[in-house]
């Protein structure tokens, strides 16, 4: 094809596409099926693997998330970025607006929800995202540009080439996706987000963009900074304006002149916000125009013209029925409360989970009792307090050994829950078993959940050293298998028997021991039986170990349960001793490779661990202190940047070559 028709193609598709999100994600009325959105999608990304020079600022393959960031950089905001006065009660809104009659001839007010997210700044120059920024503390933010890019309502390119533009916007999570993420962190036995605020903070501040972009964040953009090239009188006619840029504006603005109207709009947002896709907090009542704004001012801490009305939580009473004990992977033991069901925030809940003893202790919760609850966040219900108690009731006590398996719990020092320390826990076997065969640890191929609860559905496993027994006929009796499965899954797991010491101890799932200090803890102590012979201070001079991870790993080498599982790998085969992949040959030492692009035959893993092996070092991004580009297909902006710093670019046939000479 030639290079002026690619020019043209992917410049239509860059703009078909940005359409096709507009309509998707700020309209919420698509026009063409998932299915023909992803073809497009795909022509474009292989056209802009194969010409590089030819992908768009706005692309929408930027959207997917790039590189993890090492740090995030301060960004000094020209306008400041104020925060609200909060009111909480309509005596207080009457206050308010009498107080801005007082300051200004007949005012225009604007009600608007309250978006309940993280506040950002969104800058564009001659119509292009240039930078996106947290509030910080209104002065100074962080500059999450790369983050920003990954929601897809945020245009990247505006309608109109504005000279410079900055708005205001606020960062929230859906609440439909806010409750899969909680799933997904109560199945891996995470310590799950309170309310969709804090999981949208913390999922706009991640290091790596493409966790960003995993948690489908969004954004209603509210007011406008900073503006050149148009001229704007009012608040209602810059959202207004905005909307015709393409921005997603916070809905269901309306003005008013008189109070009542103000009162009964307050009222309606708050019998309205169950009903909401987003969690709002409030509602906010601005003075309109602008003029009149900057005659009215601000304090220090919040402009004059406007306040923040917040809603008081839903609370209601019901009945504790029981209190119920669930077992999670890493064997933290949750109690849960069963009560009659009540509608909260617009649905029926009937179960809120209690955390911990201490939790139960200090509320004084008691079966029977009558109990106050409400949802945080407007999303996850929560038990307030104890009411009063039911005649007879006794305080509640967790039971000292796990449900699941009869085992003595134990409470760590550094923390509040207890926990079942059996490896072998029915409750956690599933989790254990996946996080065993994982890349990252014992890397068996095809072993993924649903393979791991056919095969203990079938009473074929109830440990991991089961799978070192496992045998393709047995495989073959299952739904599941076919002949070419069945045997690369037991080849698969016959290879795993070679794996370095280090993957199997990351494998073995010790609290607080990931796959870095595996590593170090392996280079200490070399084999299995010197790791379980060695003393908890030993363990805890290692450099880059403390007392907690040295107690952690001493007191999982000293369980029986744990020692027989060694035992039993070790009777199967499994390597027990550490393979260093550090060569004495430093030939790549003072050297620094950047890894950009899909390689042909090695994984990013794989070049790195080459790299780190000869003494080389591996950054995320592209400088003047950068020595190689290491670029397979795909290799986008880095190897452009490259370019311009006169940086050698290799790629995977020259690098294996030079790591072998």
């Amino acid at each position: 094809m030639e290079p002026d028709i690619v020019k043209q193609r992917i410049k239509a598709l860059t703009d078909e596409l940005n359409m096709h999100n507009y309509n998707y994600y700020v309209l919420d009325n698509p026009a063409i099926s998932d299915y023909e959105y992803d073809l497009k999608m795909q022509e474009l990304k292989k056209l802009e693997e194969e010409y590089p020079q030819f992908a768009l600022k706005d692309s929408p393959t930027q959207r997917v998330g790039g590189e993890a960031l090492n740090q995030f950089e301060k960004v000094v905001h020209t306008v400041q970025m104020g925060s609200l006065q909060d009111v909480f009660s309509f005596e207080q809104v009457l206050a308010f607006t009498q107080r801005c009659r007082q300051g200004v001839k007949n005012p225009v007010f604007v009600v608007e929800p309250k978006i309940d997210g993280l506040s950002v700044s969104l800058e564009y120059r001659d119509g292009e995202f240039v930078r996106g920024s947290t509030r910080g503390d209104g002065f100074v933010g962080e500059d999450v540009t790369a983050n920003l890019k990954t929601i897809r309502s945020i245009p990247l390119k505006l309608k109109q080439n504005i000279p410079f533009l900055e708005v205001r916007g606020e960062v929230y999570m859906p609440k439909e996706n806010f409750l899969e993420l909680v799933k997904q962190q109560e199945m891996n036995d995470e310590q799950p987000f309170k309310n969709p605020r804090n999981a949208a903070a913390g999922s706009l501040r991640q290091k790596n963009p493409k966790i960003t972009a995993s948690r489908k964040l969004d954004i209603f953009v509210f007011n406008i900074q900073q503006i050149e090239g148009a001229e704007l009188s009012s608040h209602k006619e810059s959202l207004d304006f905005l909307k015709t840029l393409g921005f997603k504006v916070v809905p269901d603005y309306k003005a008013y002149e008189n109070d009542d109207d103000i009162l009964s709009r307050i009222s309606e947002i708050g019998e309205e916000r169950n009903k909401y896709s987003f969690d709002i907090d409030g509602a906010v009542i601005k003075v309109d125009n602008f003029a009149q704004r900057d005659v009215l001012g601000a304090t220090a801490k919040a402009p004059k013209w406007a306040v923040a009305y917040k809603y008081p939580p839903e609370e209601k009473e019901t009945e504790l029925l029981d209190i119920e004990v669930n077992v999670g992977r890493t064997g933290a033991i949750t109690p849960t409360a069963v009560f009659k069901p009540i509608v909260l925030a617009g649905t029926t809940v009937s179960r809120a989970v209690l955390h911990n003893q201490e939790f139960i202790a200090e509320k004084d919760i008691r079966i029977g009792d009558t109990i106050l609850v409400r949802k945080a966040g407007e999303i996850i219900p929560e038990v307030i307090a104890s009411v009063r108690h039911a005649e007879n009731s006794v305080p509640y006590k967790l039971p000292e050994n796990c449900p699941a398996c009869g085992t003595p719990a134990v409470r760590f020092e550094d923390e509040s829950v207890l926990r079942c320390p059996n490896v072998d826990c029915p409750a956690q076997l599933f989790r254990n078993i996946i996080h065993f065969a994982s890349r990252d640890a014992m890397d068996i191929d095809g072993l993924g959940p649903a393979i791991v609860k056919t095969l203990l559905d079938n009473g074929l496993i109830s440990s991991v050293a089961d799978l070192y027994e496992l045998k393709k006929e047995q495989l073959l009796e299952l739904d599941r298998f076919a002949e070419k499965s069945a045997e690369n899954l037991i080849n698969a797991i016959e290879a795993s028997k070679g794996n370095s010491l280090d993957r199997l101890i990351f494998g073995l799932g010790i609290r607080n021991i990931g796959q870095k200090a595996a590593k170090l803890l392996c280079e200490r102590f070399p084999s299995m039986d010197l790791i379980i012979s060695a003393k908890k201070e030993e363990i805890a001079s290692i450099e880059g170990f403390g007392e907690v991870m040295a107690e952690n790993v001493a007191k999982a080498f000293s369980e029986p349960h744990r020692l027989e599982l060694v035992n039993r790998l070790k009777n199967y085969g499994v390597n027990m001793v550490y393979r260093s992949n550090v060569s004495e040959n430093k030939k790549f030492e003072g050297l620094t490779f950047v890894l950009t692009g899909t390689l042909p035959t090695l994984t990013r893993e794989q070049a790195t661990e080459i790299i780190e092996r000869f003494g080389g070092k591996v950054s995320s991004s592209v400088s003047k202190k950068t020595s190689l580009v290491l670029a397979g297909e795909d290799a986008g902006s880095k190897l452009v940047k490259a370019g311009e710093l006169g940086i050698k670019i290799i790629g995977e046939e020259e690098f294996l070559n030079m790591a072998k000479e």
